[in-house]
Protein backbone atom coordinates (compact mmCIF):
# COMPACT_ATOMS: atom_id res chain seq x y z
CA UNK A 1 0.00 0.00 0.00
CA UNK A 2 2.40 2.37 0.73
CA UNK A 3 4.42 1.59 -2.21
CA UNK A 4 1.43 2.26 -4.45
CA UNK A 5 0.52 5.49 -2.20
CA UNK A 6 4.42 6.54 -3.06
CA UNK A 7 4.02 5.87 -6.93
CA UNK A 8 0.95 8.06 -6.79
CA UNK A 9 2.28 10.90 -4.72
CA UNK A 10 5.34 10.59 -7.29
CA UNK A 11 3.02 10.37 -10.78
CA UNK A 12 5.89 7.75 -11.19
CA UNK A 13 6.05 7.36 -14.97
CA UNK A 14 4.75 4.14 -16.28
CA UNK A 15 8.03 4.02 -18.34
CA UNK A 16 9.96 3.49 -15.76
CA UNK A 17 10.21 -0.30 -15.41
CA UNK A 18 10.54 -1.63 -11.28
CA UNK A 19 12.20 -4.59 -11.21
CA UNK A 20 12.93 -6.91 -7.98
CA UNK A 21 13.52 -10.89 -10.03
CA UNK A 22 17.01 -11.49 -11.36
CA UNK A 23 15.25 -13.43 -14.53
CA UNK A 24 12.95 -10.21 -14.99
CA UNK A 25 16.56 -8.39 -14.95
CA UNK A 26 18.26 -10.64 -17.17
CA UNK A 27 15.48 -10.63 -19.88
CA UNK A 28 15.54 -6.78 -20.06
CA UNK A 29 18.98 -6.70 -20.29
CA UNK A 30 18.73 -9.27 -23.49
CA UNK A 31 15.89 -6.90 -25.37
CA UNK A 32 16.75 -3.61 -24.32
CA UNK A 33 20.36 -2.37 -25.47
CA UNK A 34 20.72 0.52 -23.87
CA UNK A 35 19.08 1.10 -19.92
CA UNK A 36 19.86 3.10 -17.03
CA UNK A 37 19.18 1.17 -13.43
CA UNK A 38 18.55 3.44 -10.25
CA UNK A 39 19.20 1.40 -7.60
CA UNK A 40 18.37 2.81 -4.11
CA UNK A 41 18.73 1.84 -0.68
CA UNK A 42 14.68 2.82 -0.26
CA UNK A 43 11.39 3.85 -2.13
CA UNK A 44 12.30 7.32 -0.25
CA UNK A 45 15.74 7.54 -1.12
CA UNK A 46 14.92 7.37 -4.46
CA UNK A 47 11.89 9.88 -4.64
CA UNK A 48 13.96 13.07 -6.35
CA UNK A 49 15.83 10.83 -8.49
CA UNK A 50 12.77 9.20 -9.97
CA UNK A 51 11.00 12.73 -10.40
CA UNK A 52 14.01 13.74 -12.45
CA UNK A 53 14.17 10.09 -14.59
CA UNK A 54 10.56 10.01 -15.64
CA UNK A 55 10.99 13.13 -17.13
CA UNK A 56 14.13 11.85 -18.47
CA UNK A 57 12.17 8.42 -19.55
CA UNK A 58 9.57 10.98 -21.50
CA UNK A 59 12.33 12.24 -23.48
CA UNK A 60 14.21 8.96 -24.65
CA UNK A 61 11.10 6.64 -25.33
CA UNK A 62 12.21 4.70 -27.73
CA UNK A 63 15.91 4.93 -27.46
CA UNK A 64 16.59 4.05 -23.98
CA UNK A 65 15.16 2.67 -21.02
CA UNK A 66 14.56 3.21 -17.06
CA UNK A 67 14.52 1.07 -14.82
CA UNK A 68 14.49 0.91 -11.00
CA UNK A 69 15.67 -1.25 -8.62
CA UNK A 70 14.66 -0.74 -4.43
CA UNK A 71 17.27 -2.30 -2.64
CA UNK A 72 15.56 -1.87 0.61
CA UNK A 73 12.63 -4.18 0.38
CA UNK A 74 13.40 -8.01 0.84
CA UNK A 75 12.56 -9.52 -2.80
CA UNK A 76 14.71 -6.78 -4.38
CA UNK A 77 18.00 -7.23 -1.78
CA UNK A 78 19.23 -10.61 -2.90
CA UNK A 79 18.83 -9.10 -6.88
CA UNK A 80 21.15 -6.22 -5.17
CA UNK A 81 23.46 -8.88 -4.09
CA UNK A 82 23.62 -10.65 -7.00
CA UNK A 83 24.43 -7.65 -9.19
CA UNK A 84 26.98 -6.63 -6.77
CA UNK A 85 25.20 -3.13 -5.81
CA UNK A 86 25.62 -1.56 -2.29
CA UNK A 87 23.46 2.08 -2.74
CA UNK A 88 24.03 1.88 0.97
CA UNK A 89 27.56 3.18 0.66
CA UNK A 90 26.24 6.23 -1.95
CA UNK A 91 26.01 9.55 0.08
CA UNK A 92 22.49 10.08 -1.08
CA UNK A 93 21.42 6.45 -1.01
CA UNK A 94 21.40 6.13 -4.84
CA UNK A 95 23.28 4.55 -7.69
CA UNK A 96 22.85 5.14 -11.15
CA UNK A 97 24.08 2.65 -13.58
CA UNK A 98 24.42 2.15 -17.32
CA UNK A 99 23.89 -1.25 -19.09
CA UNK A 100 24.51 -1.10 -23.30
CA UNK A 101 24.06 -4.44 -24.79
CA UNK A 102 23.11 -6.65 -22.77
CA UNK A 103 26.18 -5.97 -20.34
CA UNK A 104 27.47 -3.40 -17.87
CA UNK A 105 28.39 -0.46 -19.47
CA UNK A 106 29.46 1.91 -17.35
CA UNK A 107 28.75 4.08 -13.63
CA UNK A 108 26.99 7.84 -14.16
CA UNK A 109 28.45 9.98 -12.86
CA UNK A 110 27.51 12.97 -15.33
CA UNK A 111 25.84 15.95 -13.93
CA UNK A 112 22.27 14.63 -12.59
CA UNK A 113 20.40 17.16 -14.38
CA UNK A 114 17.46 16.01 -16.94
CA UNK A 115 19.85 17.33 -19.88
CA UNK A 116 22.65 15.83 -19.16
CA UNK A 117 21.20 12.65 -18.08
CA UNK A 118 19.04 12.57 -21.61
CA UNK A 119 22.26 13.68 -24.02
CA UNK A 120 24.24 10.56 -22.00
CA UNK A 121 21.44 8.31 -23.08
CA UNK A 122 20.99 9.61 -26.63
CA UNK A 123 24.65 9.15 -26.58
CA UNK A 124 25.90 6.57 -24.01
CA UNK A 125 29.99 6.95 -25.47
CA UNK A 126 29.77 10.51 -26.15
CA UNK A 127 31.68 13.74 -24.23
CA UNK A 128 29.86 15.41 -21.54
CA UNK A 129 28.03 18.51 -22.52
CA UNK A 130 29.57 21.41 -22.36
CA UNK A 131 27.98 23.63 -19.79
CA UNK A 132 28.65 20.20 -17.44
CA UNK A 133 32.57 21.92 -17.64
CA UNK A 134 32.64 23.74 -13.83
CA UNK A 135 34.88 25.59 -15.54
CA UNK A 136 32.50 26.91 -18.22
CA UNK A 137 29.95 28.11 -14.95
CA UNK A 138 30.06 31.67 -16.62
CA UNK A 139 29.32 30.96 -20.41
CA UNK A 140 25.78 31.52 -20.99
CA UNK A 141 24.19 27.80 -22.34
CA UNK A 142 21.13 28.32 -24.32
CA UNK A 143 19.21 25.19 -25.48
CA UNK A 144 16.46 26.58 -27.53
CA UNK A 145 15.82 29.03 -30.47
CA UNK A 146 13.00 30.49 -27.76
CA UNK A 147 15.88 30.99 -25.13
CA UNK A 148 18.33 32.35 -27.61
CA UNK A 149 15.54 35.06 -28.49
CA UNK A 150 14.80 35.65 -25.06
CA UNK A 151 18.58 36.21 -24.25
CA UNK A 152 18.71 39.09 -27.40
CA UNK A 153 15.71 40.39 -26.15
CA UNK A 154 16.88 40.78 -22.85
CA UNK A 155 20.55 41.42 -22.81
CA UNK A 156 21.59 45.02 -22.77
CA UNK A 157 25.27 43.75 -22.35
CA UNK A 158 27.16 43.42 -25.41
CA UNK A 159 26.83 39.46 -25.82
CA UNK A 160 29.17 37.30 -27.82
CA UNK A 161 27.71 33.92 -29.06
CA UNK A 162 29.93 30.68 -30.20
CA UNK A 163 27.21 28.52 -32.31
CA UNK A 164 29.23 25.33 -31.95
CA UNK A 165 28.52 21.12 -32.60
CA UNK A 166 29.85 18.72 -30.26
CA UNK A 167 31.99 16.97 -32.26
CA UNK A 168 33.58 19.85 -33.61
CA UNK A 169 37.48 19.93 -33.03
CA UNK A 170 38.31 23.41 -33.35
CA UNK A 171 35.74 24.37 -30.84
CA UNK A 172 37.00 21.68 -28.39
CA UNK A 173 40.11 23.20 -28.85
CA UNK A 174 38.65 27.20 -28.22
CA UNK A 175 36.46 26.46 -25.67
CA UNK A 176 38.85 26.69 -22.40
CA UNK A 177 40.29 30.21 -23.61
CA UNK A 178 36.31 31.10 -24.28
CA UNK A 179 34.59 29.88 -20.84
CA UNK A 180 38.12 31.67 -18.91
CA UNK A 181 36.74 35.22 -20.84
CA UNK A 182 33.38 34.82 -19.83
CA UNK A 183 34.53 34.40 -16.43
CA UNK A 184 37.32 37.35 -16.67
CA UNK A 185 34.99 40.10 -18.42
CA UNK A 186 31.76 39.19 -16.26
CA UNK A 187 29.60 41.89 -15.41
CA UNK A 188 30.58 43.66 -18.64
CA UNK A 189 30.50 41.12 -21.57
CA UNK A 190 27.72 38.34 -21.88
CA UNK A 191 29.60 35.23 -23.78
CA UNK A 192 27.39 32.22 -24.47
CA UNK A 193 27.15 28.69 -26.19
CA UNK A 194 24.39 26.94 -28.40
CA UNK A 195 24.78 23.49 -29.75
CA UNK A 196 23.40 23.77 -33.24
CA UNK A 197 24.16 20.98 -35.26
CA UNK A 198 20.67 19.38 -34.60
CA UNK A 199 18.59 19.93 -37.97
CA UNK A 200 15.65 21.94 -36.03
CA UNK A 201 18.56 24.52 -35.63
CA UNK A 202 18.37 25.14 -39.28
CA UNK A 203 16.79 28.82 -39.54
CA UNK A 204 19.09 30.08 -36.98
CA UNK A 205 22.04 28.40 -39.33
CA UNK A 206 20.41 30.51 -42.12
CA UNK A 207 19.96 33.41 -39.87
CA UNK A 208 23.57 34.16 -38.72
CA UNK A 209 25.19 32.42 -41.66
CA UNK A 210 26.30 29.77 -39.76
CA UNK A 211 28.46 27.07 -42.80
CA UNK A 212 30.84 25.74 -40.46
CA UNK A 213 31.97 25.58 -36.66
CA UNK A 214 32.15 27.25 -34.23
CA UNK A 215 30.70 30.55 -35.87
CA UNK A 216 31.08 33.20 -33.32
CA UNK A 217 28.27 36.40 -33.71
CA UNK A 218 28.82 39.75 -31.80
CA UNK A 219 25.23 41.42 -30.76
CA UNK A 220 24.80 44.54 -29.23
CA UNK A 221 20.87 44.89 -27.82
CA UNK A 222 19.90 42.54 -29.76
CA UNK A 223 21.27 43.43 -33.16
CA UNK A 224 23.93 41.42 -34.67
CA UNK A 225 26.82 43.05 -35.85
CA UNK A 226 29.89 41.09 -36.94
CA UNK A 227 31.55 37.69 -36.87
CA UNK A 228 33.97 37.37 -34.66
CA UNK A 229 36.50 35.22 -36.82
CA UNK A 230 39.76 34.82 -34.43
CA UNK A 231 40.07 31.27 -34.40
CA UNK A 232 43.33 30.91 -32.66
CA UNK A 233 42.12 33.26 -29.77
CA UNK A 234 42.99 33.04 -26.29
CA UNK A 235 41.09 34.42 -23.73
CA UNK A 236 43.15 37.90 -24.26
CA UNK A 237 42.86 38.23 -27.34
CA UNK A 238 38.92 37.92 -26.92
CA UNK A 239 39.21 40.53 -24.24
CA UNK A 240 41.32 43.05 -26.73
CA UNK A 241 38.44 42.38 -29.72
CA UNK A 242 35.75 43.17 -27.34
CA UNK A 243 37.08 46.77 -26.62
CA UNK A 244 36.85 47.72 -30.15
CA UNK A 245 34.66 45.33 -32.02
CA UNK A 246 34.06 45.44 -35.78
CA UNK A 247 34.08 43.05 -39.22
CA UNK A 248 36.59 40.72 -40.17
CA UNK A 249 39.44 42.38 -42.15
CA UNK A 250 39.03 40.92 -45.61
CA UNK A 251 41.94 38.99 -46.48
CA UNK A 252 44.66 39.52 -49.11
CA UNK A 253 43.98 37.57 -52.33
CA UNK A 254 46.01 34.51 -52.73
CA UNK A 255 48.16 34.96 -55.92
CA UNK A 256 47.35 32.04 -58.51
CA UNK A 257 49.88 29.37 -58.80
CA UNK A 258 50.68 30.42 -62.93
CA UNK A 259 51.20 34.00 -61.59
CA UNK A 260 54.14 32.68 -59.26
CA UNK A 261 57.74 32.31 -60.37
CA UNK A 262 58.51 29.01 -60.71
CA UNK A 263 59.95 26.56 -63.65
CA UNK A 264 56.17 24.36 -63.63
CA UNK A 265 54.27 24.84 -66.94
CA UNK A 266 51.26 26.53 -66.35
CA UNK A 267 48.71 24.91 -69.44
CA UNK A 268 45.13 26.30 -70.05
CA UNK A 269 41.84 25.13 -72.45
CA UNK A 270 43.80 26.93 -75.11
CA UNK A 271 47.58 25.59 -75.45
CA UNK A 272 47.15 22.53 -73.40
CA UNK A 273 47.06 20.11 -76.69
CA UNK A 274 49.72 21.62 -78.53
CA UNK A 275 51.84 21.43 -75.18
CA UNK A 276 51.50 17.69 -74.97
CA UNK A 277 52.27 17.02 -79.26
CA UNK A 278 55.84 19.03 -78.76
CA UNK A 279 56.59 17.15 -75.44
CA UNK A 280 57.16 13.53 -75.66
CA UNK A 281 57.01 12.85 -71.16
CA UNK A 282 54.72 15.40 -69.57
CA UNK A 283 53.37 14.95 -65.74
CA UNK A 284 50.51 17.22 -64.91
CA UNK A 285 49.51 17.68 -62.28
CA UNK A 286 45.46 18.95 -62.17
CA UNK A 287 44.46 21.42 -59.09
CA UNK A 288 42.57 23.79 -57.30
CA UNK A 289 43.43 26.75 -55.34
CA UNK A 290 41.27 25.85 -52.44
CA UNK A 291 42.73 22.32 -51.97
CA UNK A 292 45.03 21.70 -48.92
CA UNK A 293 46.71 18.85 -50.71
CA UNK A 294 47.37 20.33 -53.52
CA UNK A 295 49.28 23.13 -51.29
CA UNK A 296 51.38 20.93 -49.90
CA UNK A 297 51.91 18.93 -53.04
CA UNK A 298 53.67 22.18 -54.48
CA UNK A 299 56.23 22.76 -53.14
CA UNK A 300 57.81 19.21 -53.85
CA UNK A 301 56.36 19.07 -57.48
CA UNK A 302 58.27 22.47 -57.67
CA UNK A 303 61.94 21.40 -56.46
CA UNK A 304 61.06 18.32 -58.87
CA UNK A 305 60.31 20.83 -61.93
CA UNK A 306 63.67 22.56 -61.06
CA UNK A 307 65.41 19.61 -61.05
CA UNK A 308 64.15 18.43 -64.56
CA UNK A 309 65.10 21.56 -65.67
CA UNK A 310 68.58 21.91 -64.74
CA UNK A 311 69.55 17.88 -65.96
CA UNK A 312 70.95 17.42 -69.27
CA UNK A 313 69.21 14.89 -69.89
CA UNK A 314 65.76 15.23 -68.36
CA UNK A 315 63.43 12.18 -68.75
CA UNK A 316 59.98 14.66 -68.34
CA UNK A 317 58.57 18.00 -67.71
CA UNK A 318 56.05 18.64 -64.80
CA UNK A 319 52.90 21.12 -66.00
CA UNK A 320 50.24 21.71 -63.93
CA UNK A 321 46.14 22.98 -64.61
CA UNK A 322 44.03 25.11 -62.40
CA UNK A 323 40.81 22.60 -62.79
CA UNK A 324 38.50 25.27 -61.32
CA UNK A 325 39.32 27.80 -64.25
CA UNK A 326 40.34 24.98 -67.36
CA UNK A 327 36.72 23.25 -66.99
CA UNK A 328 37.17 21.81 -70.34
CA UNK A 329 40.38 19.66 -69.44
CA UNK A 330 39.14 19.21 -66.22
CA UNK A 331 35.85 17.64 -67.86
CA UNK A 332 37.98 15.72 -70.84
CA UNK A 333 40.07 13.63 -68.07
CA UNK A 334 36.87 13.30 -65.60
CA UNK A 335 39.05 14.95 -63.08
CA UNK A 336 36.82 14.86 -59.74
CA UNK A 337 39.38 15.39 -57.22
CA UNK A 338 42.32 17.35 -56.21
CA UNK A 339 45.36 16.54 -57.01
CA UNK A 340 45.03 14.77 -59.82
CA UNK A 341 48.60 13.53 -61.38
CA UNK A 342 48.41 12.25 -64.63
CA UNK A 343 51.33 10.96 -67.10
CA UNK A 344 51.19 12.08 -71.24
CA UNK A 345 53.63 10.00 -73.80
CA UNK A 346 53.66 11.30 -77.20
CA UNK A 347 50.51 13.48 -77.05
CA UNK A 348 48.29 10.53 -75.52
CA UNK A 349 47.20 10.14 -71.92
CA UNK A 350 49.09 7.04 -70.34
CA UNK A 351 48.69 6.52 -66.50
CA UNK A 352 46.90 8.15 -63.70
CA UNK A 353 49.37 8.23 -60.87
CA UNK A 354 47.87 8.62 -57.30
CA UNK A 355 51.18 7.68 -55.53
CA UNK A 356 53.50 10.62 -57.10
CA UNK A 357 53.94 13.13 -54.30
CA UNK A 358 57.68 13.95 -53.32
CA UNK A 359 59.94 15.06 -55.37
CA UNK A 360 61.61 11.66 -54.93
CA UNK A 361 59.10 9.80 -56.24
CA UNK A 362 58.18 11.68 -59.10
CA UNK A 363 61.61 11.74 -60.29
CA UNK A 364 62.53 7.61 -59.79
CA UNK A 365 58.87 7.19 -61.98
CA UNK A 366 60.09 9.79 -64.64
CA UNK A 367 63.27 7.73 -64.82
CA UNK A 368 61.50 4.42 -65.42
CA UNK A 369 57.57 5.15 -66.20
CA UNK A 370 55.54 1.87 -65.61
CA UNK A 371 52.12 1.23 -64.52
CA UNK A 372 51.04 2.24 -61.42
CA UNK A 373 49.58 -0.84 -58.83
CA UNK A 374 45.76 -1.03 -59.41
CA UNK A 375 43.67 1.78 -57.77
CA UNK A 376 41.43 0.18 -54.89
CA UNK A 377 38.00 0.30 -56.42
CA UNK A 378 35.74 2.91 -55.62
CA UNK A 379 33.25 2.23 -52.56
CA UNK A 380 30.08 1.26 -54.79
CA UNK A 381 31.87 -0.71 -57.35
CA UNK A 382 32.72 -3.30 -53.74
CA UNK A 383 30.02 -5.67 -53.11
CA UNK A 384 28.26 -4.76 -49.95
CA UNK A 385 24.37 -4.33 -48.40
CA UNK A 386 25.08 -0.73 -48.77
CA UNK A 387 22.86 1.30 -51.27
CA UNK A 388 24.62 4.18 -53.40
CA UNK A 389 21.90 6.06 -54.46
CA UNK A 390 22.16 9.56 -56.95
CA UNK A 391 20.11 12.48 -57.30
CA UNK A 392 17.64 11.09 -59.51
CA UNK A 393 16.62 8.14 -57.27
CA UNK A 394 17.46 9.48 -53.88
CA UNK A 395 13.96 9.81 -52.82
CA UNK A 396 12.05 6.95 -54.88
CA UNK A 397 14.73 4.55 -53.08
CA UNK A 398 13.48 6.06 -49.84
CA UNK A 399 9.89 5.43 -49.76
CA UNK A 400 10.74 2.12 -50.00
CA UNK A 401 12.26 1.68 -46.48
CA UNK A 402 10.94 2.68 -43.00
CA UNK A 403 14.39 3.40 -41.55
CA UNK A 404 17.53 4.13 -43.65
CA UNK A 405 20.69 5.88 -42.08
CA UNK A 406 21.88 7.96 -45.33
CA UNK A 407 26.03 8.64 -45.09
CA UNK A 408 26.39 11.70 -47.06
CA UNK A 409 30.30 11.82 -48.12
CA UNK A 410 33.35 12.79 -50.19
CA UNK A 411 35.91 10.01 -51.24
CA UNK A 412 38.25 11.66 -50.53
CA UNK A 413 37.71 13.12 -46.83
CA UNK A 414 39.62 11.10 -44.02
CA UNK A 415 36.72 10.79 -41.59
CA UNK A 416 34.47 9.38 -44.27
CA UNK A 417 37.30 6.97 -45.15
CA UNK A 418 37.65 5.97 -41.01
CA UNK A 419 33.41 5.77 -41.34
CA UNK A 420 33.36 3.51 -43.93
CA UNK A 421 34.08 0.00 -42.86
CA UNK A 422 32.05 0.64 -39.62
CA UNK A 423 28.80 1.31 -41.63
CA UNK A 424 29.25 -1.05 -43.96
CA UNK A 425 29.51 -3.98 -41.41
CA UNK A 426 26.48 -2.38 -40.12
CA UNK A 427 24.86 -2.43 -43.20
CA UNK A 428 25.65 -6.28 -43.04
CA UNK A 429 23.91 -6.90 -39.83
CA UNK A 430 20.92 -5.83 -41.46
CA UNK A 431 20.78 -6.72 -44.73
CA UNK A 432 18.04 -9.48 -44.06
CA UNK A 433 15.57 -6.74 -42.80
CA UNK A 434 13.73 -5.43 -45.55
CA UNK A 435 12.73 -2.26 -43.82
CA UNK A 436 15.66 -1.15 -43.10
CA UNK A 437 18.33 0.39 -45.63
CA UNK A 438 22.15 1.89 -45.12
CA UNK A 439 22.59 4.48 -47.74
CA UNK A 440 25.24 6.17 -49.38
CA UNK A 441 25.72 9.40 -51.54
CA UNK A 442 28.85 10.40 -52.99
CA UNK A 443 28.54 14.37 -52.55
CA UNK A 444 31.49 14.79 -54.71
CA UNK A 445 30.01 13.68 -57.96
CA UNK A 446 28.08 16.69 -60.20
CA UNK A 447 24.97 15.06 -59.99
CA UNK A 448 24.58 14.98 -56.45
CA UNK A 449 25.82 18.46 -55.37
CA UNK A 450 22.63 19.80 -55.75
CA UNK A 451 20.83 16.92 -53.94
CA UNK A 452 23.55 17.23 -51.25
CA UNK A 453 22.58 21.00 -50.56
CA UNK A 454 19.23 20.35 -49.90
CA UNK A 455 19.53 17.50 -47.71
CA UNK A 456 21.23 19.99 -45.42
CA UNK A 457 24.91 18.68 -45.95
CA UNK A 458 27.52 21.29 -44.50
CA UNK A 459 30.49 19.03 -43.98
CA UNK A 460 31.26 15.31 -44.32
CA UNK A 461 30.60 13.05 -43.68
CA UNK A 462 26.26 13.84 -42.55
CA UNK A 463 24.57 11.07 -41.57
CA UNK A 464 20.92 11.90 -41.56
CA UNK A 465 18.11 9.64 -40.69
CA UNK A 466 14.73 9.00 -43.09
CA UNK A 467 11.60 7.17 -42.34
CA UNK A 468 9.42 6.46 -45.52
CA UNK A 469 11.69 8.63 -47.55
CA UNK A 470 11.22 11.71 -45.06
CA UNK A 471 13.69 13.16 -43.23
CA UNK A 472 13.76 12.94 -39.27
CA UNK A 473 17.21 13.74 -37.87
CA UNK A 474 20.47 14.18 -38.11
CA UNK A 475 22.46 10.57 -36.67
CA UNK A 476 25.05 12.37 -34.05
CA UNK A 477 26.28 9.11 -32.50
CA UNK A 478 29.23 7.36 -32.63
CA UNK A 479 30.37 6.32 -35.52
CA UNK A 480 31.97 3.59 -34.99
CA UNK A 481 29.72 -0.09 -36.23
CA UNK A 482 28.29 -0.19 -32.57
CA UNK A 483 26.82 3.40 -32.58
CA UNK A 484 25.36 2.83 -36.26
CA UNK A 485 24.02 -0.65 -35.12
CA UNK A 486 22.44 0.43 -31.99
CA UNK A 487 20.75 3.77 -33.47
CA UNK A 488 18.82 1.08 -35.91
CA UNK A 489 18.16 -1.83 -33.30
CA UNK A 490 16.32 0.99 -31.66
CA UNK A 491 14.31 2.13 -33.86
CA UNK A 492 13.32 -1.35 -34.46
CA UNK A 493 12.87 -2.03 -31.19
CA UNK A 494 10.54 0.49 -31.00
CA UNK A 495 8.95 -0.74 -33.70
CA UNK A 496 8.36 -4.41 -32.30
CA UNK A 497 7.08 -2.61 -28.85
CA UNK A 498 4.21 -0.52 -31.34
CA UNK A 499 3.43 -3.84 -32.70
CA UNK A 500 3.15 -5.89 -29.26
CA UNK A 501 1.20 -2.33 -27.98
CA UNK A 502 -1.52 -3.09 -30.39
CA UNK A 503 -1.97 -6.84 -29.88
CA UNK A 504 -2.21 -6.25 -26.05
CA UNK A 505 -5.17 -3.59 -27.00
CA UNK A 506 -6.87 -6.36 -29.52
Amino acid sequence: AFLLAFGYSLKLSPLIEKISDHKDFKKLLRTRNNVLVLYSKSAAAAESSLRLLSSVAQEVKGRGTISWIDCGDTESRKLCKKMKVDPNSKEKGVELLHYKDGAFHTEYNRAVTLKSVVAFLKDPEGAPLWEEDPEAKDVVHVDSEKELRRLLKKEDKPLLMMFYAPWCGVCKRMMPSYQQAATELKGKYVLAGMNVYSAEFERIKEEYNVRGYPTICYFEKGKFLFHFENYGATAADIAEWLKNPQAPQPQAPEIPWADEENVVYHLTDEDFDKFIKDHSSVLVMFHAPWCGHCKKMKPEYEKAAEFLHAASDSPGVLAAVDATINKALAERYHISGFPTVKYFKDGEEKYTLPHLRTKKKIIDWLQNPEAPPPPEPAWEEKQTSVIHLAGEDFRESLKKKKHTLVMFYAPWCPHCKNAIPHFTTAAEVFKEDRKIAYAAVDCAKDQNHDLCKQEGVDGYPTFNYYNYGKFVEKYTGERGESGFTTFMRTLRERDHERVGKKKDEL
